[in-house]
């Protein structure tokens, strides 16, 4: 297993309140806000101006910047939110053009950004006490059982958590072993956040240095199918994620996890996919930033010439998964 404990499985960092909890004591999972859906939106653009330039977009960078920030505003206002032929009706883009440039920068559908704040309202208002049939319309959801599948939903650590080293997070940890090495395995209540060969607990602080590390509290059966897809490469995962990442790279990894096993693609080949032909090198910087190996398999990308590329873990693992993909 890992080294020394840094806290003990259960406990609470002096006493700090580990989880949300609204009213009649219920845990609400994180959710990702309308701060952070706005925040989304300046990131993707800072993300994105150096290859927005490369973008089938047949409006300028200001003209669809400003559509952006018009429909973030109306999805953020009280009520309803209005549907897709609305909006594009309101800043005068077709909707099939809307959804595709509003989704290209903010890397959300317009539908998931009203979902995002939806969510955050209801779950503000029974945090200040507001019985729940009323948080639930009160927020614009069109009835309970649309609340509660949202609220089943985890969207993962705050964005602002991950800028800050994790701060304020638990993050449990282990370090589980497997036919390729042993493997860091670390998680937060929301879902994995690190699969590592070859990293221990050491490893896990200099990427979440203010985080809560907690050794041996990764649930056995989640570190079990990590293993189980390190063994079996082609079976995919039914893990619940906590990866963070800019819109731009969460399109990437998407990308990546659409890549059938036992097949390779390259990083131009990515990039024309996700509609940025001449951003290969903004895919490749994306694909190192996958924090949870195989789970999101970057280690089908290979080198534009067939061969198999470099691989944060050494070139003799990545063959073998992809050895075994094809088997």
């Amino acid at each position: 297993m890992g080294g020394s404990s840094r806290q003990k499985a259960g406990e609470g960092k002096g006493g700090q309140r580990q989880q949300a909890r609204g009213k009649g004591g219920a845990i609400h999972a994180p959710l990702i806000t309308a701060a952070a859906c706005k925040r989304k939106i300046r990131e993707a653009f800072h993300d994105a101006r150096p290859i927005m330039s490369n973008m089938t977009i047949p409006r300028t960078t200001k003209d669809a910047e400003d559509m952006v920030k018009q429909v973030a505003r109306l999805l953020d206002e009280d009520g309803k939110a209005p549907s897709l032929a609305e909006l594009a009706d309101a800043v005068d883009y077709s909707p099939g053009h809307l959804q595709r440039v509003f989704k290209q920068v903010t890397g959300l559908s317009p539908a998931a950004f009203a979902r995002a704040i939806r969510e955050e309202r209801a779950v503000a208002a029974l945090e200040n006490g507001a019985r729940v049939t009323d948080a639930i319309y009160d927020a614009g959801f069109d009835s309970p059982a649309r609340f509660y599948a949202a609220m089943q939903r985890r969207l993962g650590m705050a964005p602002s958590a991950w800028r800050r080293g994790g701060a304020g997070v638990r993050i449990g940890w282990t370090v589980a072993e497997s036919s390729l090495g042993p493997v860091l395995v670390a998680a937060t209540q929301s879902g994995i956040c690190r699969v590592a060969f070859g990293e221990g607990e050491d490893d896990l602080h200099t990427r979440f240095p203010n985080a809560d590390l907690v050794e041996n509290a990764v649930p056995d059966d989640l570190a079990k199918k990590v293993v189980a897809v390190i063994e079996r490469p082609s079976h995919r995962a039914d893990v619940p994620l906590d990866v963070g990442g800019t819109p731009f790279q969460r399109r990437v990894w998407e990308q990546l996890n659409a890549i059938p096993a036992g097949e390779t693609r390259s990083y131009a080949d990515i990039a024309e996919a996700i509609g940025n032909p001449k951003a290969s090198r903004a895919v490749g910087g994306a694909n190192g930033a996958n924090p949870v190996a195989v789970i999101v398999p970057c280690h089908r990308v290979v080198a534009a010439d067939g061969t198999l590329g470099g691989y944060a873990y050494g070139t003799k693992i990545k063959a073998e998964l992809l050895r075994r993909e094809r088997a």
